[in-house]
């Protein structure tokens, strides 16, 4: 597949987002009367995904060039992470910190533990320290999906009124249903992943007037099933115990999401009119990542691709580059003094550095 065949290189997305780095747009300093939105998807491990592009994003000069991230569930992390700076960094946390049991461990499925979130958050606070002060003061507002149980709908929260208000919308934002015990506590009210009733946040930057929308999907294109598959039949039955008619809800928002997916693919290779929207995810060929992945090296092939993709899709290049092996990242070593924080911003931009295409 060219590039024409998965996106047009010319999408109005992309044009956007270049004409906003040539310029130097800043919050303080806007280039164009747009509001660009990032929209973020997660997914458990494979959330890798969406960290990588991140990355990429950064490492391009396009940190700057959003009005306002939209995330669900590890997405939500990820995007703290963006907006705090350093993303090359935390990404490592999917092959060196998560491809444990201490993690994910199905031997605690009877017990409704299948996954550790104290874990990760431990990682988070303090082996690979979130700014949340920095995150809450960004000019690019981030704005978390969280699900709201006894409400049936989903909680956009932003406006953070502390460390403690935005890692709750980060912790009841990533509550996996089956994978965890019951809910999540956010300002008071029961709450699960923001991915139960919204599937994918894009949906949400439109929502909000976003006139342009850069979406990122951890699944490859290709597409979508037909019909629920039956562990998806499993957590509808789930989530009605946990609240009545939650999984209704839950199995509508896939089925719609499905529909919204075909629409998406399509708009990749035509735009259309306003509000545009440019979804990106790993390319047909490339392998997926699962929820729970514990395989360091197909997470790590995952991130890689996925940046291949972000970079190509930005400087216009033709992803059969990557097909052909002649444009790969390639991961680069560094240290990291973990006994002094504040040379975090001293290491090189990014753990994968994209080559230049052969000749």
């Amino acid at each position: 597949m060219t590039v024409d065949q998965l996106w047009t290189a010319g999408h109005p997305v992309l044009e956007a987002l270049r004409r906003r780095r040539d310029r130097g747009h800043t919050a303080a300093r806007p280039a164009d009367d747009l509001r660009i939105g990032l929209a973020v998807e997660g997914g458990g491990i494979r959330g890798v995904v969406s960290a990588a592009m991140l990355c990429a994003l950064e490492d391009l000069g396009l940190s700057q060039a959003f009005d306002a991230v939209y995330a669900t569930s590890a997405g939500a992390i990820n995007s703290a992470y963006f907006l705090d700076g350093g993303s090359w960094y935390p990404l490592s946390i999917y092959y060196d910190d998560l491809t444990t049991r201490r993690f994910v461990d199905f031997r605690r499925a009877l017990r409704g533990h299948i996954l550790d979130l104290d874990y990760v958050f431990d990682i988070i606070d303090n082996g690979k320290p979130l700014g949340y002060e920095k995150v809450i003061s960004s000019p690019t507002a981030l704005h978390v999906a969280v699900t709201l149980v006894d409400e049936l709908r989903t909680e956009v929260a932003s406006g953070f009124s502390s460390r403690e208000d935005l890692r709750a919308a980060l912790l009841a934002g990533a509550w996996l249903p089956i994978a965890l015990r019951g809910t999540a506590d956010f300002r008071g009210r029961r709450a699960l992943d923001g991915g139960v009733l919204t599937p994918h946040p894009y949906r949400l930057a439109l929502e909000d007037g976003c006139t342009h929308v850069l979406s990122l999907s951890t699944r490859p294109i290709r597409p979508p099933a037909e019909r629920l598959l039956p562990t998806r039949r499993y957590v509808v039955r789930h989530l009605d115990r946990i609240r009545p008619g939650l999984g209704a809800a839950y199995e509508r928002a896939v089925l719609r999401y499905r529909q919204e997916r075909r629409v998406l693919q399509r708009r990749m290779t035509e735009p259309g009119e306003a509000p545009f929207v440019l979804d990106l995810a790993p390319l047909p060929w490339m392998p997926e990542v699962k929820r729970h992945e514990i395989d360091s090296g197909r997470i790590l092939a995952g991130a890689r691709g996925a940046y291949e993709v972000m970079h190509c899709a930005v400087e216009g290049l033709d992803p059969a580059l990557i097909r052909a092996g002649r444009l790969r990242a390639v991961p680069r070593l560094t240290i990291v003094n973990e006994n002094a924080p504040a040379l975090r911003g001293t290491a090189p931009a990014s753990p994968a550095s994209p080559a230049s295409p052969a000749s």
